[in-house]
């Protein structure tokens, strides 16, 4: 059996890369994701600040991503229910464009409405799409009509909710609607 012996200069410079590369990955990508600090700027390239979870009521945080050439947008967006509250996100879409989505929350499941409202209709009507009590949901939608459609999430627990809601379409964002 052969044996290794490793000098005390090796392990040094063996040291200081492991240490440089730590810092390396504690700047660039564990401080944007976690605590929303990116002094690189490389954690928003990458989408990795809105996996910060942000504290605030209400909070809302977007990225959006356009790409010309195919004329989809993807967003990834995070939303906190405050305790005993409902909000609504929304997103306008033209009929029969298609979104691609997946949400999930930081455990605690919501009742949610997935629902659309057509544009310029004044008496009040809208169209689920689902309806129920979940942590997490992924699936598609093609828009029956040209209007709002999005989620309505209540939260019935003791403390507040994060939700991270991930979509891929043809669809403007309207935003949060309180």
């Amino acid at each position: 059996m052969k044996q290794y012996v490793v000098s005390t200069k090796t392990l040094v410079k063996s040291t200081i890369v492991a240490t440089v590369m730590a810092v390396i990955v504690l700047v660039c990508f564990i401080l944007p994701a976690e605590f929303n600090i990116d002094p690189t700027h490389i954690g928003h390239k990458l989408g990795l600040t809105v996996l910060a979870h942000n504290k605030s009521k209400g909070a809302e945080t977007a990225i959006t991503v356009t790409a010309n050439f195919s004329e989809l947008a993807q967003d990834v967006i995070e939303v906190v229910v405050p305790v005993g509250k409902g909000i609504e996100y929304k997103f306008h879409m033209q009929q029969h464009k298609k979104m691609n989505y997946e949400w999930l929350t930081d455990g605690e499941p919501l009742y949610f409405d997935l629902h659309g409202e057509p544009e310029g209709d004044t008496t009040g009507y809208f169209e689920s799409y689902a309806i129920a009590t979940l942590s997490e949901m992924k699936g598609s939608f093609t828009s029956p009509f040209t209007g709002s459609h999005g989620w309505y999430w209540k939260n019935t627990s003791d403390k507040p909710v994060a939700i991270q809601l991930m979509v891929e379409g043809q669809y403007t964002v309207i935003g949060l609607k309180q």
